[in-house]
């Protein structure tokens, strides 16, 4: 089977290679000229009467060098550009037309962050290693069956919608106005949407935050003087590639001495950034934002601390290749944390390939009817309620604000104690929610400890992901096509 499938991508490979070198071998000779063949000229039909009258049409004047020139011209301003292969991933072709599609989007959304783009040709290399790293993931995730369907699309849009405070035809309006074809953002959300999957599957579900770990963390943090510090950061990443040769090693660390002295020369930083780091954030300058030490990536992690606002770090190595740090700002986190917690419980009605949206609709407003007329609501969630918290009669506890999905903490905060809501919406399917009382808690311990465990996920998680990113990568066939370019 392995080598069946060896042979197969390397035929694939090979098509799209002779293919492509078919198509530049013909355009130069058609294609190139922008201009139709002209017609063959039509005999005089055979079985014209002898007799007919020879009428001689007028000659036409001789071209002149000058009208010749000048209908030249005229099919030189009528050449059509062709769009190039520049590079092959796997059995893929990216094309010309693919970077510039996202450079005119890029250079948009530079311009309205303030930030300075590289030149040309470096943006340009920019994209079409951003570009070829999308597509060796979106490849994957296809072949590895992670499928995301249009109403998921559709539902994700709505939330970005609903978080700018605009309908949804008002946001399309607004992306196009950016300058982005609305059918072409719908794709890259969908696309991120697929490699968000990618990354739960791969990457998360593998990732483990022990108490022990927890509990180091935060005496780390409690024996820092002034409690724990958020850090804003911008940085600059020269990726290594697996397995370099030492000449490859060197000539990347060069790289990332050429990106250093600029900054220390007086070059804003998050223009070196977009024009020197491979990190997915480089065209936004390098902008990692807030960041808490739990959550700093363990390269540089200790020479953060030792920073003030400004400081650029000397240049860090670790396994992903070269970094360079700034630390912009500080900010203390310190302040005790009161909030108003809910107690509540729920049933759901998921919707999925086996229960569709009006269905589960029915179904969750035949259960309420039930416990309006006097069924016992714990009752109907053991029996119907398809979340894990149905066996203890849908019971969640004491729930505190960001716990869950806006559309259900909406509901939730919506209602009085006691009170049994409507059917909800929410992304996981159809709800019926009962609050069953409130109360102000002070959770500043209780929420360290959560922000530890999360910080400590999401760092590993990030880190896991970077290398296995890498890796997808380096395993997959990808020639650059630095000649056509």
């Amino acid at each position: 089977m392995i080598s069946t499938l060896f042979s197969s991508r390397l035929f694939a490979r090979c098509v799209a290679a002779m293919l492509v070198m078919a198509a530049a071998a013909f355009a130069p000779a058609v294609l190139a000229q922008g201009i139709k063949p002209p017609a063959a000229p039509t005999s005089a039909p055979a079985s014209a009467p002898a007799s007919a009258p020879a009428s001689t049409p007028p000659s036409a004047p001789a071209s002149t060098p000058a009208s010749a020139a000048a209908s030249a011209r005229t099919s030189l301003d009528k050449v059509v550009p062709i769009d190039r292969v520049v590079a092959i991933v796997n059995d893929e072709a990216l094309t010309q037309y693919d970077i510039n599609e996202q450079k005119r989007v890029v250079l948009g959304q530079m311009k309205t962050a303030n930030v300075t783009p590289p030149s040309p040709d470096v943006l340009e290399k920019q994209l079409l290693d951003r570009l070829i790293t999308e597509r060796v993931l979106l490849q994957y995730a296809k072949e590895t069956g992670i499928r995301v369907d249009d109403t998921q699309v559709e539902r994700a849009l709505s939330r970005i919608a609903e978080d700018n405070k605009l309908t949804n035809e008002d946001f399309k309006k607004a992306v196009e106005r950016e300058g982005i074809p609305f059918a072409k953002y719908r794709n890259d959300i969908r696309n991120e949407i697929i490699v968000q999957r990618l990354r739960e599957r791969e990457v998360e579900g593998r990732v483990n935050v022990s108490d022990a770990e927890v509990d180091h963390l935060i005496a780390t943090l409690t024996a820092q003087a002034g409690g724990e510090i958020e850090y804003r950061l911008a940085h600059i990443l020269v990726l290594v590639p697996e397995q370099a040769s030492t000449d490859q090693i060197d000539v990347r660390q060069r790289r990332a001495e050429q990106a250093l002295a600029q900054v220390r020369s007086g070059t804003d930083f998050a223009q070196v950034a977009a024009g020197f780091s491979d990190a997915p954030d480089a065209l936004q300058g390098g902008a990692l934002g807030w960041r808490t030490p739990a959550r700093l990536p363990t390269v540089f992690a200790d020479p953060v601390r030792s920073m003030k606002a400004g400081d650029v770090s000397p240049i860090l190595r670790s396994a992903s290749g070269f970094h360079i740090v700034k630390l912009l700002e500080t900010r203390s986190r310190n302040n005790p944390t009161v909030i108003e917690q809910t107690k509540l419980r729920h049933i759901l009605v998921k919707v999925n390939e086996t229960t569709s949206n009006d269905d589960a609709k029915v179904k969750i407003e035949r259960i309420r009817e039930r416990i309006q007329q006097g069924a016992k609501f714990d009752d109907q969630a053991k029996a119907n309620s398809e979340d894990a918290s149905a066996a203890k009669g849908g019971d969640l506890g004491w729930v505190s604000p960001g716990d869950t999905v806006p559309d259900f903490e909406r509901a939730m905060n919506a209602l009085k104690a006691g009170e049994l809501s409507a059917a909800v919406r929410t992304p996981f399917g159809w709800h019926l929610i009962q609050v069953q009382e409130r109360r102000t808690q002070d959770v500043t311990k209780e929420k360290a400890r959560e922000q530890a465990r999360v910080a400590l996920r999401q760092r590993k998680s990030e880190e896991a992901f970077q290398d296995w990113v890498r890796q997808t990568r380096d395993r997959s066939y990808v020639e650059i096509r630095v000649d056509e370019r």
